[in-house]
């Protein structure tokens, strides 16, 4: 499995600020870590399952993190990175990873380690057609009254295949391998 990490803190680069609402009674941000039950409200994880298990092993009590968004699709929009796969369609994913620990939102080295660790660990995997990819991203804390910058990391996973099947069940095993080591990381905390 391919995996990478890139910083991405330029005045046009994405952000997030948390909680979140999208207007019109559209997504909002649930607090899966503290609300498991509310899992069934996020759209994503009643049509794709696998990104609902994902999303229950990331929000654990006495992990790591917590999720913020998420988002799962196929496509046959192939980029020249995509070229090496040689396949002809991919099925993508992404989820914004928040540390659960307060302080450490606000740690550049603390994201920045642990991206490094991340990539580290998947880089041993077995290799399939896949690749996973992490951004540090900066994160706007609405927090009583005051607003903090910290970060964020939104993690991007692609499977690749000749057609859609194919495709969504190498991302799967990779999303499996990511939260391995996702969880392989909480424990040596």
């Amino acid at each position: 499995m391919q995996a990478d990490f890139e910083v991405e803190l330029g005045s046009g680069d994405e952000t997030l600020e948390l909680p979140w609402t999208a207007p019109e009674g559209g997504p909002r941000y649930y607090d899966l870590k503290r609300q498991p039950e509310l899992l069934l409200q996020v759209e994503e994880s009643q049509r794709v399952r696998e990104l609902a298990e994902f999303l229950v092993a990331a929000n654990l009590p006495d992990g790591l993190f917590e999720t913020a968004k998420c988002d799962a699709w196929f496509t046959e929009e192939m980029n020249a990175d995509d070229e090496i796969f040689g396949a002809t369609g991919k099925f993508g994913s992404y989820i914004d990873l928040l540390f659960s620990d307060a302080s450490a939102r606000f740690s550049f080295a603390e994201h920045e380690d642990l991206v490094r660790r991340l990539v580290a660990l998947l880089k041993r995997v077995p290799e399939i057609p896949a690749a996973a990819e992490f951004l540090i991203r900066r994160c706007y804390y609405h927090e009583e009254s005051r607003i903090r910058d910290g970060f964020y990391i939104t993690f991007y996973l692609f499977g690749y295949g000749d057609d859609e099947l194919q495709a969504r069940q190498r991302w799967a095993i990779a999303l499996k391998l990511t939260e391995n080591a996702v969880r392989q990381l909480s424990a040596t905390r």
